[in-house]
């Protein structure tokens, strides 16, 4: 089972005549624990290098907030301003509710679109009669990725994981287990055991990594937003997402370039997950509404293929 890492997000701001303070989100990294040539034990959140013995202690954290949206300006004329962390675009929608006595610049509700790593004013707020205060909620939504009003279609990429490797397709297009949304209708999940090398499908800029969570079942209360996952955004506007990897293990890292075939994770079982499986989709947003779309893989010897259910398939080399 699985279920789209990065659906739309909603944060509801609720004012009444004050300032507004975002609340800090909770997190913690896996502590990792090993000695070194001279004997010394060295205590650190980062991942030492393969070759050495380590302890890893498992830490719980909740997911940390891509999208950071504060309060400038004064009590009077607040000014709202919204940090992009992803390495990639995001659409905002800006809406009001419940408003009184309330005049905005621009108007609301309004769309914006903010590059990657960018800080942006969104929205100056006052109030239509000075002499009165004024309340209000401001609900803002996100998605990742530039809008593209239609479907590109005809996208034919590399298996995700190394040449000579064979795994079966365990949930095809339109999947009715997990894949019931418009963000997972064309994913697709291929059974794998832990660990298995997974490799860039297409070429691209990582644009998200989620790699500090190390547990998965089928709870989706519980395990619905923990799953380490790799987004890559392409040069069309799409993206791959790579989903349930395993805990650190991550190879690139966000705004790095990245080619086709190449290694950047490894699978895992984690997040909303009845067993060890890569979640792949093809992503797009269509102007606040983040889709799948259809894909094939590349063959050794012959026309590219779209996976289906129970389908094996085959690592090859290629670049795209």
């Amino acid at each position: 089972m699985d279920r789209d890492v990065m659906n739309i997000r909603t944060i509801i701001f609720i004012v009444l005549a004050t300032v507004l303070i975002l609340p800090s989100t909770a997190s913690a990294k896996n502590i990792y624990k090993y000695q070194d040539e001279n004997g010394i034990w060295h205590f650190t959140d980062r991942a030492p290098a393969e070759d050495v013995q380590f302890e890893a202690v498992y830490m719980e954290r909740d997911p940390e907030p891509r999208i950071r949206m504060r309060q400038d300006g004064t009590k009077q004329s607040p000014v709202y301003v919204l940090f992009n962390d992803f390495w990639g675009p995001v659409e905002i929608e800006l809406k009001l509710t419940d408003a009184i006595n309330v005049i905005s610049e621009p108007p609301l509700p309004a769309r914006f679109v903010v590059p990657g790593q960018k800080e942006q004013i969104l929205v100056g707020l006052g109030a239509m009669d000075e002499r009165l205060g004024f309340q209000y909620r401001l609900n803002m939504a996100s998605v990742p990725g530039r809008p593209i009003s239609k479907p590109v279609d005809g996208i034919v990429i590399l298996p995700p994981f190394a040449p000579g490797e064979q795994f079966p397709v365990s949930q095809g297009f339109q999947g009715d287990k997990t894949h019931a949304t418009p963000d997972s209708e064309f994913a697709i999940d291929i059974s794998m055991p832990v660990g298995t090398a997974i490799h860039a499908a297409r070429s691209g800029t990582v644009m998200d990594v989620e790699e500090d969570f190390n547990r998965g079942g089928t709870d989706l209360e519980e395990y619905g937003d923990k799953a380490n996952h790799v987004r890559i955004l392409h040069q069309d506007g799409t993206m791959a997402l790579y989903a349930h990897l395993d805990l650190a293990s991550v190879f690139v890292r966000p705004g790095a370039r990245i080619r086709a075939g190449q290694m950047i994770a490894r699978s895992g079982n984690t997040g909303f997950s009845s067993g060890p499986h890569l979640h792949f989709a093809i992503q797009q947003n269509t102007g606040m509404r983040l889709i799948s779309v259809p894909f094939k893989f590349e063959t050794a010897d012959g026309p590219p293929v779209a996976p289906e259910a129970l389908q094996m398939v085959q690592g090859i080399s290629g670049s795209r």
